[in-house]
């Protein structure tokens, strides 16, 4: 028998989806993704990209406070494991793990069910819906809710991934205000609009921000560029890439090691606290084969303003994963509420919601 409502991901988006489909009494089924370390390489990891961020300062009812006894009783016993230690924390505000385990468990508690797989296919052509699992399953459904979110795109560098939410981040709005970030130099690698944005953002904070870009100008457009040029706090590292993240276990990233693009030989060590990649996101949409309308970067396009329709009829789309611009926890969220309401009443208007 098919699903009346499939949500695949398990982000803000996916989770706000399932409280409100599972309280409107639709029994939504989450496909969470497997929890493996190729998904968390990926960036993909299950509950999306909050599960690799540390303190979440900027969700709205989360404020800096003991929280501790709070999670505990929230929280059912079988995923405390998974929770970070609060210890030499005890009054920060909430961490991403801390944040999505909470939204999961509100989810569950309203009736959700969850898959612990990842859907690896997808056959949106006819109706109900197939998809298929990493576990070689077979679910069928009347309604589709994609939130499989997007992923930052890093140089790939070992450093990277060592010093992860330890200086390096992708995210400026997220992580910039950071108190590590204050008065101190940082690194912005990337020469589009993301990277101006991001590196005008961390003057706000920032002592220096330095532009590192591979060649002689930037391919953003040209009022971005100029804004950063006239910046009196970024100075642009031109013609150089990023050739390893400096740092220790103990103060996180301390500089960024740049190597000439013109001449190989010749490095530079740039002091900084903090080293943000800004080369851009990739939607997780490998799965849809191409079955639903993507814009120009690749993120699921909304066919009608303010509504999460998708070129398929029945399948809706919130999250990151169409939304190249926002890219923010409670923005996804929101969408994904906007999402549950627009199935429900999809399924109510085609008398599924029975």
């Amino acid at each position: 028998m098919a699903e009346r409502v499939v949500i695949i991901g398990s982000g803000p988006a996916a989770w706000a989806a399932a409280i409100y489909t599972a309280r409107a009494n639709l029994e939504p089924l989450l496909v969470e993704g497997e929890f493996t370390q190729e998904n968390f390489d990926l960036g993909r990891p299950p509950l999306g990209q909050l599960m690799i961020t540390t303190e979440v300062e900027n969700y709205p009812g989360f404020p800096a406070g003991n929280l501790g006894g709070y999670l505990q009783s929230a929280v059912s016993s079988d995923r405390q494991a998974l929770l970070p230690p609060r210890e030499g924390r005890e009054e920060d505000g909430v961490a991403g793990p801390e944040l999505m385990e909470l939204m999961r468990q509100q989810g569950v508690n309203f009736g959700t069910r969850v898959v612990p797989e990842d859907v690896v296919d997808t056959d949106l052509s006819g109706h109900p819906f197939k998809l298929k699992t990493s576990q070689g399953q077979t679910i069928e459904a009347l309604s589709v809710i994609v939130a499989t979110g997007a992923r930052a795109n890093y140089l790939g560098l070992e450093s990277e991934k060592r010093f992860k939410n330890m200086g390096v981040s992708a995210c400026a709005v997220c992580d910039g205000a950071m108190p590590r970030f204050r008065d101190r130099p940082l690194v912005v690698v990337g020469g589009g609009d993301s990277a101006m944005e991001e590196a005008n953002f961390l003057t706000k904070f920032a002592s220096t921000v330095y532009i590192v870009h591979r060649r002689d100008e930037f391919r953003a457009s040209k009022i971005m560029a100029q804004r950063a040029l006239d910046n009196p706090k970024v100075e642009v590292k031109w013609n150089s890439v990023v050739d390893e993240i400096l740092g220790n276990d103990t103060e996180g990233v301390t500089g960024v090691r740049i190597r000439s693009t013109l001449d190989e030989s010749q490095t530079e060590d740039v002091e900084a606290s903090g080293y943000f990649a800004a080369i851009g996101h990739t939607p997780n949409t490998e799965f849809l084969k191409g079955q639903i309308e993507m814009n120009g970067k690749g993120y699921i396009q909304w066919t009608t303003p303010f509504r999460t329709y998708t070129s398929v009829e029945g399948v809706f789309a919130a999250g990151d994963v169409a939304d190249d611009n926002y890219r923010q926890a409670i923005t996804a969220a929101g969408s994904g509420c906007m999402a549950a309401l627009d199935a429900e009443r999809w399924l109510g208007s085609k008398g599924f919601d029975e």
